[in-house]
Formats: structure tokens, C-alpha cells, sequence
């Protein structure tokens, strides 16, 4: 995936250029884009397909329907990347891209400990997952070479969906009822643009979201630096 640590604030520009105004993306959208993400989409399957959403668009605009959303461009972003499969395009990734050295990379795994020393609603695992970080921030900064961010970046993956699975085991069921009530009324409009197994995805990727807004914790991943 090109631009691997770009991911999110290119596709957000991207969106923001091509609408023509700063629309901050809402939580279904960041949620959208995480999938995405998760799914291998190359950056450039997603603008590809974010392009072919407006330019359709503009050929026929519509007064009554504008395209406020990402999911809009869901199925033209999953359309660029079958055509983009044979190419391989975006498959090499750089083990560490310029801008993203070791000392960097430890900042923000001690930032992240920090903010999760903070957070409530974890209990024991948020202390875990903190000196965890310590840990690894702790072996970048003494290693001679450059980090494998593959390795750390599944490192990270795996220590989030603990901290997922303690926070939805903590929150109460009412809760839980009202955030995913208010995922299923934000992504009811664009349903028909979205196959099955991309809408559970979202659905998950919205509650995990809300929930880490809720408990002012960090994400994790190397994609969030």
C-alpha cells in the first residue's frame, strides 16, 4: 500500500478537494476508511475510486442529492481496486518510509502509553497495554537498525482488539444498544452501495470508534501517527 502512513489524511484531502469544501468527516466515514484499510484497499484504489464518484456526479449533478459521505464512493473505490488487482499496484510497501524513523516511531508509542495510563474503563488492560508500549518504544530506541513496521504494525493490531474486546465486555448493554442503534441509522442511506461483508466490517469499525471516543482512548496503529 502506497503512502502507508498517509492512508487516512490523503483520502480525507482527497475528499475535501474534490466536494470543494472542508466537510469534516464523520465518525462513519473514518470508520470507512478503516475498513478500507483493513481490507489491503491500495490509497490509490480509494482516490481512484473517489475520482470516478465525482466525475459521475458532475456529468449529472443533482440539487437534491450531494455526495456528503465517503460511502457514496464505496462502490467505485471497490471497483478500482478489482481493476487494480492484476497490476498489483501499491503491493511493494517501503519497511520504513522517509519521515518515520525509529526515534519517531517511539515518540508516538510513548505518547500512547501516556494517554492509556489515563483512560478509564479499561482497568487492568490499559496499564498493560501502556507498559507494552514502553516496551517496544523502549527496544526501537536502543536498536541500530530500522524497525520492521509490518511486524509492529501487527503488534499494534493485536493489542487493540484486546483493548476492544475489554471495553464492549465493560459497557453497559443499553449502551451498546444505543451506539450500535446509531450505526445502523448512519449507514441505513448507503447500504445499496455496499456489499454484505463490508457492511459488517463498518458496523464493528463504528462502534469500536465510539466507544474509544467515549473513553478518550488512542488508537493504536502506525496509520494514526
Amino acid at each position: 500500500m502506497e503512502n502507508y502512513f498517509n492512508y487516512f489524511t490523503e483520502i480525507e484531502e482527497h475528499f475535501q478537494c474534490r466536494r470543494g469544501g472542508a466537510l469534516l468527516l464523520s465518525t462513519l466515514d473514518w470508520a470507512l476508511i478503516e475498513t478500507w484499510k483493513d481490507a489491503g484497499l491500495p490509497l490509490e484504489a480509494v482516490l481512484r475510486g473517489i475520482d470516478a464518484t465525482f466525475d459521475r456526479y458532475d456529468a449529472k449533478p443533482s440539487k437534491s442529492r450531494k455526495i456528503n459521505s465517503l460511502a457514496y464512493c464505496s462502490q467505485e473505490v471497490l471497483a478500482a481496486a478489482e481493476d487494480m488487482k492484476e497490476a498489483a499496484v501499491g503491493s511493494a510497501r517501503s519497511e520504513n518510509p522517509s519521515g518515520f524513523d525509529a526515534a519517531t516511531i517511539a515518540a508516538y508509542l510513548m505518547d500512547n502509553a501516556t494517554r492509556l495510563e489515563g483512560v478509564k474503563g479499561l482497568g487492568p488492560a490499559a496499564a498493560e497495554a501502556a507498559r507494552t508500549l514502553r516496551d517496544l518504544a523502549g527496544g526501537l530506541a536502543a536498536s541500530q537498525s530500522s524497525p520492521r513496521l509490518e511486524d509492529l504494525e501487527r503488534h499494534l493490531t493485536v493489542m487493540e482488539e484486546k483493548l476492544f474486546a475489554v471495553l464492549l465486555a465493560n459497557t453497559p448493554d443499553r449502551e451498546l444498544v444505543a451506539v450500535r442503534a446509531e450505526a445502523d441509522r448512519e449507514i441505513a442511506p448507503y447500504r445499496r452501495n455496499m456489499i454484505a461483508a463490508q457492511l459488517e466490517q463498518l458496523h464493528k469499525q463504528f462502534v469500536h470508534k465510539r466507544l474509544l471516543e467515549k473513553h478518550q482512548a488512542p488508537r493504536l496503529s502506525l496509520f494514526y501517527m
